[in-house]
Parts: C-alpha cells; sequence; structure tokens
C-alpha cells in the first residue's frame, strides 16, 4: 500500500496547511511582515516588496502542492523532505531573528508550532518506513534547510546594488 493510500495520506498535504496558516499569520493575522522585515534589515531594504512576497508565496504554495502529489518513491518522498526543511528552516529562522531584536516576529508561532515539528515528524515517519534513504533525506534537509542562506545573499546583494 503507498502512502496516499495508507492513513498517512494527509501528511503528503500537511506542508501546504502549515505554508498556509504561517502566510496568514505574517500577512493577515496579526501580519505586518513586510514592515517589520524593513524594520528587521534596516529601512533601505528596497528587495522586499509585495509584489516579491506575492511571487515568493504563491511559488512556495504551488511547491506545496505539488508535494503532496508526490509519489511514493524516493525521489517523490525526498521532494516532499526538500520543501518540509524549507517551511522548518524558515520558522527557525523566524525564531532567530525575534531573538535578535527581542521582537515578534510575524511567521514565528505557525513556523516553530507546525512547520518544525512537521519536517521532523515526517522526516522520521518517511525513514522508519524505508520510504527513503539516509542519504537522500538528508540531502533534501540541507538543500530545503538552506533557503535562509540563500535568501539573506539575495536581499544582501539587492542592498548593495541600491
Amino acid at each position: 500500500m503507498s502512502i496516499a493510500e495508507g492513513h498517512y495520506h494527509w501528511l503528503l498535504w500537511a506542508p501546504l496547511g502549515a505554508a498556509v496558516a504561517h502566510i496568514f499569520e505574517e500577512f493577515v493575522w496579526p501580519g505586518g511582515f513586510m514592515n517589520w522585515y524593513r524594520r528587521y534589515r534596516g529601512r533601505s531594504v528596497t528587495s522586499i516588496t509585495p509584489r516579491l512576497l506575492t511571487i515568493v508565496n504563491m511559488v512556495l504554495l504551488a511547491v506545496c502542492v505539488n508535494a503532496a502529489f508526490a509519489n511514493d518513491t524516493p525521489l517523490g518522498i525526498a521532494y516532499w523532505i526538500g520543501v518540509s526543511a524549507v517551511l522548518a528552516s524558515n520558522g527557525l529562522w523566524h525564531v532567530w531573528a525575534a531573538i535578535k531584536r527581542h521582537v515578534y516576529s510575524p511567521g514565528m508561532l505557525t513556523g516553530m508550532l507546525l512547520s518544525v515539528p512537521l519536517a521532523v515528524y515526517g522526516c522520521i515517519h518517511f525513514l522508519k518506513s524505508g520510504s527513503v534513504s539516509v542519504w537522500s533525506a538528508v540531502t533534501a534537509l540541507l538543500i530545503g534547510g538552506s533557503y535562509p542562506l540563500w535568501s539573506a545573499v539575495y536581499h544582501a546583494q539587492s542592498r548593495s546594488a541600491s
């Protein structure tokens, strides 16, 4: 029986739910992520625009839907782990940024309460079930977990170019 047919079908869709909740926290309630980020990085940050945030979040949602349709193959599961690692590393970044600035970061709660536990649980589940090798899981975690790094590089380059 594949994961899609078993009782873990919800797990494939969980990153999408976590991403929707995270986006809601950042932009609706309590919201204010763009202004918070500009204060965090400095008001001179021009790389954070409503257009960029819309594109990034639409791509994130599309990637999460794609992960939900990942088939029960090692590559499909590694993709799911990579997507979950993107969400988890972003959640960890929110916590780190909040600690660094001593102020709540919109997105921090969903990152820590949903995304990090989901990535840990899913990775353990898929490793224990034999759905993915340790090598593939670690590779996916490293690739997905690198999101805050390349995001920071992008914003640093945008700042220095302006």
